[in-house]
């Protein structure tokens, strides 16, 4: 105020001047989105498509989070040695003193566990894939398999944060709503960025995993649920019908905008956003998850299981009806792979579940011409030990958190097809070729999308933030 100001004058509150200053801040850190000398007319918040920064080969992401942490060896990275070291103790020259949990830091010895599973060389690429994975292993020419990813976490919820927003500690802006912020919607009657989760024990998911962190709430994630309105308050309540909610919806943005003019607050602008949205989501969204409108071929791919709501084959399915639709980032998380003991029983369950329904989306995606622009991404947050944890047998035996290397795969979207890249020593414990670190990895994700890593930032606190912070590198040769 200067000092000419009158008493007769709007007076701002503290909130209110801090929310213009955050809307001064936010715009200035919008513009700086793209190349600052690129003319691009209005914010990011402003346009229903932000153009990249260069020519992409992916439009948007199928992520399929396996949460709990798949063993790597069982799976993917077969070490046929073990077998003549089967309860042998791990050599120290191999764990190198390296971090251990709590929960084997204790034991007295760390005896060698061989996998039970048989592996087999499929394709004309030749991958090594178990037993455990047959459907995976019939599409492995169309896959990329990287053997050499590593993270510093290790244990579950800092390991699964660092996957999805780029830090350990929670607080930062999921992959998702990056994307959304950086990219903006392909379909304006559907979010840009959607959750799916299946699966009832293992590791708890939070909200904060698919959340904006601190940019601006309208870029997070929208989980959708498998019973009752697949987003809550879907439906019309009783005694109103949809013209009388249009009309509903209309009067309070029209108060919303008032508000509006008179704060800059830019999260009454994402209340108005979402409150429109929502009301178109209301046709979208039906239509969406209706999955008998599928022919019965759609079945004998994915399996009768994706009839229903909730299961992985279910959130399989949906992804490439949400892909269709034009949907940016969908990320499904399935809970379970946690196997610190009797493992060989809960992989028997657990592989087949997720094996069929996993390859289905890719041959699916493949068929339909959406594999080409489409990048799917299966894994989870870290590895598991060659070590036993507990009691070990030839037929049981679990495995701890191993965050030294550990194996994903992708296809589509501007991927090699047929390689398996990185290699890991003879117990599967260091890599020895070509690691992959988690902000290489999300570098790599958002240069397949066409947006440099390094130039994808958001001012918060004084400082310019991004998903990689102040690390990563694209891995190159991964691409096709």
């Amino acid at each position: 105020m200067d000092s000419e100001s009158t008493h007769d004058e709007p007076q701002l509150s503290r909130r209110e001047f801090g929310a213009r200053m955050s809307t001064a801040v936010g715009t200035a850190a919008l513009a700086s989105l793209l190349n600052a000398d690129a003319s691009v007319g209005g914010t990011a918040a402003e346009r229903e498509v932000s153009p990249p920064h260069f020519a992409p080969k992916a439009k948007r992401i199928i992520y399929l989070f396996q949460s709990g942490a798949p063993s790597q060896m069982d799976l993917f990275d077969e070490k046929p040695g073990l077998r003549e070291l089967q309860g042998t103790e791990l050599p120290d020259s191999i764990r190198q003193g390296q971090r251990l949990t709590g929960m084997t830091a204790t034991q007295e010895s760390f005896p060698i566990a061989m996998s039970r599973y048989k592996f087999q060389r499929y394709g004309q690429s030749g991958a090594n894939i178990s037993e455990l994975m047959p459907y995976t292993a019939q599409l492995v020419d169309d896959l990329c398999f990287v053997r050499s990813m590593y993270t510093e976490a290790i244990n579950h919820d800092p390991a699964i944060t660092f996957f999805q927003t780029g830090a350990q500690l929670a607080g930062r802006p999921s992959m998702g709503s990056w994307l959304a912020y950086g990219l903006g919607s392909m379909n304006e009657n559907l979010p840009s960025f959607i959750t799916l989760t299946s699966g009832n024990m293992g590791q708890p998911l939070y909200d904060r995993l698919w959340g904006s962190g601190f940019l601006p709430s309208r870029y997070q994630g929208v989980k959708f649920q498998s019973t009752g309105d697949p987003v809550p308050f879907l439906s019309n309540p009783d005694g109103i019908d949809g013209s009388t909610r249009e009309r509903i919806v209309s009067d309070i943005n029209s108060l919303n905008r008032l508000k509006l003019d008179q704060t800059h607050d830019p999260e009454i602008a994402t209340r108005i956003a979402q409150y429109e949205l929502a009301f178109r989501m209301q046709t979208t969204v039906p239509d969406l998850v209706d999955v008998s409108q599928e022919p019965q071929s759609t079945f004998d791919l994915y399996g009768e299981e994706a009839k229903q709501p909730g299961t992985y084959a279910h959130n399989c399915l949906l992804a490439r009806r949400l892909a269709e639709r034009g949907v940016r980032f969908i990320q499904l998380f399935q809970r379970g792979w946690d196997h610190h003991q009797h493992l060989p029983m809960y992989m028997s369950m657990l592989a087949p579940a997720t094996d069929r329904a996993s390859a289905a989306l890719v041959l699916d995606l493949k068929q339909r011409g959406l594999l080409e622009d489409t990048l799917v991404v299966w894994g989870g947050e870290f590895g598991r030990t060659v070590y036993c944890q507990g009691a070990l047998s030839i037929d049981d035996y679990g495995r701890d958190h191993h965050p030294r290397c550990f194996t994903v795969w992708m296809a589509g979207g501007g991927i090699k097809r047929g390689l398996t890249y990185g290699a890991t020593d003879d117990f599967s414990y260091n890599i020895t070729e070509n690691p992959v670190h988690v902000h290489d990895f999300h570098a790599t994700m958002l240069h397949l999308l066409g947006i440099d890593h390094k130039r994808l930032t958001y001012r918060f606190q004084g400082r310019d933030f991004r998903l990689t912070d102040v690390h990563g590198t694209v891995v190159h040769d991964i691409l096709a």
